[in-house]
């Protein structure tokens, strides 16, 4: 992929006035809508904004989601789903090979681990977190941070049905307060064979053409009942769109570094991302073998294999980015070109050691990463030496039990009340936790864990007493009561003094080892890596806003955002230079072999199939991992697909945006035919239609 310069811009061009008309992850409440009026004659306004904001939902495992119709029904993406399927298989049933279809409403079963979320409001909290750290460095900088964000929240979301979060934008140059509604009670209501949710597999995994039907269907209650969702959902277009037409993605980026400085980059591409990439090729191939042991093995280490193989290529791509001399080039330019205003102007005074103090964090990230990555873990995320479903409740309950002892603002942020409630949630998560698998997980990460660290490290010593990582995980899994959901109830009620009186291996390692570790890594993290870099950010903020104005979007977060784009095809994607493939093209890619092999349902009602439809299709719109299940609509708030993948140069855009960027999106109106004519899912899609006609 031929790199612009103009893209590789994180000032000027890029980031302030974007240099390609469809970039950028931009949050509803600072949406350019004038910037797509003048390109494409239509203005979003402040209403249709508001619409398509609450009828978008953040779910689960970094994926997006949108109600469809008045009674709570859901759409998201198969890939997003496969926990759920795994809780509801029995013997019976598996329905990771089967559909999963219910026709009535008592059918539709809860997925117990899976919450929704509706952002509400957004409002401006930068003032209150500036007053309460101004002129504070490190530790002081980094508590007093913390303690304003937890009373920011607490006061925020008063209730267990309310969440709220302190967002950091523009890497610690604002600060946003999101209210969310939280939804829990979520049931399946259809989910396609795995086959055919997965069609193509790794192999066509950020690729196009592409013949998936990666699309399920949620629908959410409250109070025992179906939820009135009559005032936000979005209707769904009886075709999908036209080559060029206007269309945007409404979903939940997870995250980009395109503000990242020079050294942050450099420490990616010669640290983070080669790391990376060898712990995910490693855990794939010894997934890949497992799976070989048994059908039940197979299907355990589907979700694993799935998370590792999409992360392995998705590394792939950023380093084939990052380690280009012209993006690294580009950006070393652009950077010392912002350094030079910066120097010149009486202005930035004040923002002139930006760049030092992000120096400086740098050189100690090189020291803390892997004890951090590896025994701690970043946020929302498993430390990477401890690949266990056990561990993890482990941790979780020992740290609920001491953080729970301490004054609100005290606590580590993610438990303190406005947050227990998605911990309780985690924590009593039903699903079948599989022994043989937790096993041989356990003993990849400990190994690797060993392995970055050193067996000479004090830590490891302590930690492994002589043991290889086979045995002491296969010691500590089978030895574990943790996977009793009433033991993990027990322990959580009884608080510290359960916790401390408890001699489950799992627990005694995690509390007395591996936490103590774990929380002084953070510690030292928080203080002289993310508080400097969120200071120095902040700095970088500030005089790109004073030199540019505002008109800039902020790095990916994890958090709603809105891009825009259109229908188009790269040219190179498809042989006759369409944007989109049809449904008979997944006949004749079907080759009778995993992982081009159609399930039997597709074969029986292949005669019904109107086979010219449009199935998978691509628009030039914005997206990166988090964005799948997305809503891709059209200038009336209409669903005209829904996203799931992005093409091959997309890989790259946690960096940077390119021309040659793709959507993959799943078209509306093969969603209704396949539901009808294959699944004869004729209610869902009488209430998907009918939910059409009402008044907008």
């Amino acid at each position: 992929m031929r790199i612009h310069l103009a893209v590789l811009y994180f000032v000027g061009q890029i980031l302030l006035q974007p240099a390609w008309a469809n970039e950028g992850f931009w949050t509803f409440d600072q949406f350019p809508s004038q910037q797509v009026q003048q390109a494409y004659g239509f203005l979003p306004t402040p209403t249709w904004l508001s619409h398509v904001q609450q009828s978008s939902l953040r779910t689960p495992g970094w994926c997006s989601a949108s109600f469809i119709s008045e009674r709570g029904l859901v759409v998201t993406n198969h890939h997003c789903i496969v926990e759920c399927l795994e809780h509801l298989s029995t013997l019976g049933k598996n329905y990771l090979d089967e559909p999963f279809l219910a026709t009535k409403q008592v059918e539709e079963s809860s997925c117990p681990h899976v919450e929704l979320d509706q952002l509400i409001s957004i409002s401006d909290v930068t003032g209150r977190i500036r007053s309460a750290t101004s002129g504070l460095s490190g530790t002081e900088l980094s508590d007093a941070k913390k303690a304003e964000i937890t009373r920011i929240e607490s006061a925020c979301a008063p209730t267990a049905s309310e969440r709220c979060d302190v967002v950091e934008l523009y890497r610690g140059g604002k600060y946003d307060l999101y209210k969310y509604k939280r939804y829990q009670d979520i049931r399946l209501v259809f989910a396609p064979e795995y086959a055919i949710g997965q069609f193509g597999g790794e192999l066509d995994n950020f690729s196009f053409p592409r013949f998936g039907f990666d699309v399920a269907l949620y629908r959410v209650y409250e109070n025992g009942r179906p939820v009135d969702s009559s005032q936000n959902y979005l209707r769904w277009s009886s075709s999908g769109p036209r080559d060029g037409e206007l269309t945007f993605v409404s979903g939940h980026p997870g995250v980009t570094n395109r503000l990242m400085t020079v050294s942050q980059l450099q420490f990616e591409r010669d640290t983070r991302l080669i790391f990376g990439l060898t712990y995910y090729s490693e855990w794939f191939g010894l997934l890949t073998e497992f799976e070989r042991k048994s059908l039940d093995a197979k299907s355990m280490s589907k979700p694993d294999l799935f998370l590792a193989g999409n992360v392995l290529k998705l590394l792939k791509g950023h380093i084939a980015t990052i380690s280009g001399k012209e993006f690294m080039d580009g950006k070393t330019k652009t950077e010392q070109e912002l350094v030079d205003r910066v120097n010149h102007d009486r202005r930035l005074t004040d923002f002139r050691d930006a760049w030092s103090i992000i120096d400086t964090a740098v050189q100690k990230l090189r020291t803390v990463y892997y004890p951090y990555i590896l025994v701690e873990g970043m946020p929302q995320r498993n430390p990477l030496g401890f690949q266990s479903r056990l561990a993890m409740m482990a941790r979780m309950l020992i740290r609920a039990a001491e953080e729970q002892t301490k004054p609100n603002n005290d606590r580590l942020h993610e438990y303190n009340e406005v947050g227990l409630p998605a911990l309780k949630q985690a924590l009593f998560n039903a699903a079948q936790i599989h022994e043989e698998l937790e096993i041989e997980n356990l003993t990849f990460s400990l190994g690797k864990l060993r392995e970055m660290l050193g067996v000479d490290n004090k830590f490891v010593i302590q930690l492994f007493q002589q043991k290889s990582p086979a045995e002491l995980a296969r010691q500590l899994i089978e030895s574990s009561s943790l996977a009793n959901l009433e033991v993990r109830q027990d322990l959580f009620n009884g608080g510290y003094e359960a916790i401390k009186a408890s001699t489950d291996p799992m627990i005694v390692v995690m509390r007395d080892v591996v936490d103590p570790y774990a929380r002084s890594v953070r510690a030292s993290y928080e203080a002289e890596v993310q508080a400097p870099f969120a200071q120095g950010g902040e700095k970088i903020a500030r005089a790109l806003f004073t030199l540019h104005g505002a008109n800039i979007y902020p790095d990916a977060t994890g958090t709603l955002r809105l891009s825009f784009g259109q229908a188009k095809a790269q040219g190179s994607d498809v042989l006759d230079g369409s944007f989109f493939t049809t449904i008979r093209g997944a006949f004749v890619r079907e080759t009778g072999r995993v992982p081009f092999l159609l399930p039997p349902s597709w074969h029986k009602a292949k005669a019904l199939l109107n086979l010219d439809l449009p199935f998978n299709l691509v628009t030039t719109n914005e997206i990166v991992g988090g964005n799948s299940g997305s809503p891709l609509l059209n200038q009336d708030a209409e669903i005209v697909g829904v996203v799931f993948d992005s093409n091959l140069s997309g890989r790259a855009s946690g960096y940077l945006y390119s021309a040659q960027d793709r959507t993959v999106a799943v078209d509306s109106a093969c969603i209704l035919e396949i539901l009808s004519k294959i699944y004869s899912a004729h209610d869902l899609v009488s209430e998907i239609e009918s939910a059409n006609s009402r008044t907008k």
